[in-house]
């Protein structure tokens, strides 16, 4: 059967709009502002037999889009050896080592059945603001296995043929710090795939099984295609790369990742031979969650490929056992976002010295999390407070980097501080951009961000974080970002983490807070090439400093005046131009 363009275009649009329809839902229905305010959440429509992606949600996080996948191709394989899929059966699991990321992440995974015909999968996944464990919001960054960060849901079945497993709600309800918010995110998270039958029915009305089946394997096969053609224009060849994990939060010893990347005609091959054993502590990702790093840093560099299955085939990977990058049962995940963040990195940096074009600096490369948990002291109800870093993307050939950005690999947003001070007995200080931490260059890196807050009643923060020891690096001549920094307030003393950015239940009392601030992203280029019309426009917007516009940039000053609490500046651009010159000279003897 021959499919026409127009007809290939709508079919992918209404699968990709099923799928945005999916994220808005469960962001609009859930309890928990872990979703409802961070989207923390992911959605997709999956072959029914190999599991592979067919259509996501443009508003969920990148990473779970990618993992689904391994967690759909693990059910089809579970389903199977039970019988197959029935009509009204759903999944749910949150096991890091079958699906990937951390045990909050949770996953259903649902069949869409025409008649007695499996046409599709589904799948969900949200973030359950507790999960149990030693520390509220489970973010642990003392845990030595996977035990202590709460609780693990191996593949099961939530609903049997439209029959909701009961107790097992109640188990969850019996286990988690916040029983009513998990029990109501759970039951949106089941209401999503009402939304997506609805969807898929209208467009099995419209096209029929099989004509929609055609329409699948071409989208896969021209995504494939499309992805290949990238990749061949990449010159041939191996290029190796490696970063840096501060520590683990429990041995101060730093940690690397390495990457050799080969690049044959249309092929990738990704091989992470020498990265460092798999941490004591929770900075350690499954095997899936590195393979999807990699596809979301593809991903960034060919934004114009269509995501789905067919996208990641051209890639191949050696991943050592047991390493960092390859934990298996009972190493402890909990802190995988700060790992996954340099996996990222790692491949743009590989990629840079073959398309240096294409290819942007390191971003902020930490989620920073941050969290707070207790007793309410107005309801005497437990409650969780999460928040995740934004800061600064890497700047590329095309543009300067993104100023206070999402993290790339989640786009999680930062919770409103209002509804923050509405929910939690914490006030915010403060909350702002963070000058100069966005590495110098022709196109520099963003900035990232700073942030304060007070609590008034007694609480436990923990943070999990990294690159304060090894900031996101520049490309092409850019420079470094500035590095992470956590400040911890307490009876009026102000002092640093003993691992820097990594603190477990620490006690606050009323007065006492968490400061923290976000790297920047790394720059690209050659800072004395920088137009100095945009140098003085980044001073006269908070974004760098008139020391870093003067040493970093060569930049002259000839006016600067008060304008309310700061400074406007206005550049010489002949004297600055001069003073370039002078330095560039300087370097080449």
């Amino acid at each position: 059967m021959s499919i026409d363009p127009v007809t290939l275009a709508v079919v992918r649009g209404s699968l990709e709009q099923i799928a945005d329809e999916m994220d808005l839902h469960l962001i609009h229905a859930a309890i928990s502002p872990i979703i409802s305010e961070t989207n923390d959440c992911a959605h997709g429509i999956f072959h029914p037999e190999t599991g592979e992606t067919i259509a996501q949600g443009r508003y969920g996080l990148p990473v779970f889009l990618a993992n689904m996948q391994f967690t759909t191709q693990n059910i089809v394989r579970l389903a199977n050896e039970q019988g197959g899929f029935k009509p009204g059966d759903l999944w749910i699991l949150n096991d890091p080592y079958v699906g990937g990321t951390h045990l909050q992440d949770v996953q259903l995974v649902a069949p869409y059945f025409v008649g007695d015909r499996l046409v599709a999968l589904m799948a969900s996944t949200g973030h359950w603001m507790d999960i149990g464990g030693s520390v509220p919001g489970g973010w642990a960054p003392k845990a030595t296995e996977i035990h202590q960060e709460g609780l693990l849901i191996p593949a099961m079945k939530l609903y049997d043929q439209g029959r909701l497993n009961e107790p097992l709600v109640q188990m969850f309800r019996a286990n988690v710090r916040l029983p009513v918010q998990i029990a109501g995110d759970l039951a949106a998270m089941t209401n999503v795939f009402t939304i997506a039958r609805r969807g898929l029915d209208q467009l099995v009305e419209r096209y029929g099984v099989d004509r929609l089946s055609v329409c699948v394997a071409a989208m896969m096969e021209r995504s494939e295609q499309e992805m290949r053609s990238y990749i061949e224009e990449i010159p041939d060849g191996t290029y190796r790369f490696e970063d840096v994990i501060d520590n683990d939060g429990i041995v101060d010893k730093p940690l690397n990742i390495v990457l050799t990347l080969t690049v044959r005609g249309s092929q990738l091959t990704f091989d992470f031979t020498g990265t460092s054993p798999a941490a004591r502590g929770p900075v350690n990702l499954s095997r899936n969650t590195t393979l999807s790093a990699c596809y979301v840093a593809m991903k960034h560099i060919f934004p114009e490929v269509p995501v789905n299955g067919g996208a990641f085939r051209p890639a191949t990977f050696i991943i050592p056992e047991r390493s960092i990058v390859a934990a298996e049962y009972p190493t402890p995940v909990g802190g995988y976002l700060e790992v996954l963040g340099r996996v990222i990195d790692i491949v743009f940096g590989a990629l840079a010295q073959a398309i240096p074009d294409r290819t942007p600096a390191a971003d902020f490369g930490t989620v920073g999390v941050c969290t707070i948990g207790g007793r309410h002291p107005d309801t005497g109800n437990f409650f969780v407070g999460v928040f995740p870093y934004p800061g600064g993307y890497g700047g590329s050939r095309a543009s300067d980097g993104l100023v206070n950005g999402n993290p790339p690999l989640s786009m999680a947003n930062f919770m409103s501080l209002e509804m923050s001070e509405h929910r939690y007995p914490v006030r915010f200080n403060h909350f702002r951009l963070r000058e100069d931490s966005g590495g110098a260059g022709w196109h520099r890196g963003g900035c990232g961000t700073e942030y304060q807050f007070t609590v008034w009643s007694d609480c436990v923060t923990s943070v999990l974080g990294d690159r304060v020891d090894y900031q996101p690096f520049g490309i092409a001549g850019g420079g470094e970002a500035t590095p992470n920094a956590v400040r911890i307030h307490t009876g009026g003393n102000s002092w640093v983490p003993p691992m820097r950015s990594k603190l477990d239940s620490q006690p606050l009392h009323a007065g006492d807070g968490v400061e923290a601030a976000s790297p920047g992203g790394g720059g690209y280029g050659d800072p004395l090439e920088r137009d100095p019309n945009e140098v003085e426009r980044d001073m006269n917007l908070g974004y760098v400093s008139r020391a870093t516009a003067e040493s970093a940039y060569g930049a002259v000053i000839s006016e600067a005046k008060p304008l309310g609490d700061r400074m406007t500046y206005r550049i010489d651009a002949t004297a600055t131009a001069t003073e370039r010159a002078r330095r560039l000279a300087a370097r080449s003897t």
